[in-house]
């Protein structure tokens, strides 16, 4: 099913939506879907892509699982056609194993590669991974480093490596900056950073005054995560925090809809929310790609989720939502979005 692209930019639009130098690569804009375990799969970043966003990333992809070539790893990779590009990010704690996995990504010719320094999701701390790296900011800069130099020996010179990291592992040892001071040293194209710490995950306020800080501190791009979950707050923080760009996570789930928004809003547009029939169609039109992807039954389990997000806040939500936890069919779907249309 073919996927339209993103909305042209007006030249009014270019003082706060431009495109971003990542290295060598150019994103045409700043306005980023996060990566999202569970949901930034290849159907989800389509719909996203077709709404507005600039640059779309995978879900975090293990570096173990790359090396060995495991099937479920691979899936994660899969892209639209509509793709012309995407980012790719990766999690692991062995800078020889982020290397390797690095130089596997070669036959998905990624815009960018970026390293996961932010999860705070248990298992993967365990393993040294995700936020546990921010408590050892060296490893982070060797794993920089090693990656760089498997990418430029392997014809992979163009693909610049990013970081995504938090503030910190908790409130007493706050260390954003030196993270990024040793990410820069070991080669970083681009800084992303969720303005909250490990301990926080993602409870709490995002502290945008660490994103301003960090703008002015380094020469790199800074991408700002943490609470823009809608266009009015996706505009704040480009224009209070110096950031290059917004990443977008869990403002975007269930609603797309939040790219467009965003850039009607930079234009001085009212941005209006979608209609009801808008919101069904895109909902429709997602589950039919997830179908495409990964098989009718499996595109149902996974698209219960995404189900309950479309419809949070719409009359008879609830309702969908408890009959779309047991839907295990397109056709079944299709009977709950006929009820979502109906319903005044």
């Amino acid at each position: 099913m073919p996927i339209l692209p993103g909305p042209r930019l007006s030249p009014a639009v270019q003082l706060l939506h431009h495109p971003v130098a990542i290295g060598p690569f150019t994103a045409r804009g700043n306005l980023f879907l996060a990566p999202v375990a569970g949901y930034s799969d290849a159907a989800y970043r389509a719909i996203c892509r077709a709404e507005g966003a600039d640059l779309c990333y995978t879900e975090m992809v293990s570096s173990e699982g790359l090396t060995r070539g495991h099937e479920k790893t691979n899936s994660l990779l899969e892209r639209d056609a509509s793709e012309s590009e995407y980012a790719i990010q990766i999690f692991g704690a062995k800078p020889e194993v982020m290397a390797e996995a690095a130089r596997a990504l070669a036959p998905w010719k990624p815009a960018l590669i970026d390293v996961n320094c932010g999860c705070p999701v248990p298992k993967i701390v365990k393993s040294g991974a995700g936020s546990a790296l921010m408590l050892e900011p060296a490893k982070i800069g060797k794993i920089v480093e090693a990656m760089r130099r498997a990418l430029d020996a392997t014809g992979m010179a163009s693909v610049p490596v990013t970081v995504k990291f938090r503030l910190g592992w908790d409130e007493s040892s706050i260390n954003y900056l030196e993270v990024a001071k040793i990410a820069e040293d070991g080669g970083a194209a681009a800084l992303t950073l969720h303005a909250r710490t490990r301990a926080q995950g993602y409870s709490g306020k995002a502290d945008w005054h660490a994103l301003t800080n960090l703008s002015a501190s380094t020469r790199l791009p800074v991408f700002g995560s943490g609470d823009a979950f809608s266009s009015i707050e996706a505009r704040r923080m480009l224009e209070e925090t110096g950031v290059s760009g917004v990443m977008i996570a869990r403002g975007a789930m269930g609603n797309p809809f939040v790219f467009s928004e965003t850039l009607a809003l930079l234009e001085g547009e009212v941005g209006q929310p979608p209609t009801r029939s808008r919101r069904i169609e895109v909902a429709r039109r997602h589950l039919e790609l997830s179908a495409h992807f990964i098989g009718e039954r499996q595109a149902c389990l996974e698209f219960r989720k995404h189900f309950c997000a479309y419809t949070k806040g719409e009359a008879g939500g609830a309702s969908l939502r408890a009959e779309a936890v047991r839907a295990t069919s397109i056709e079944e779907f299709g009977l709950l979005f006929r009820r979502w249309a109906e319903f005044a």
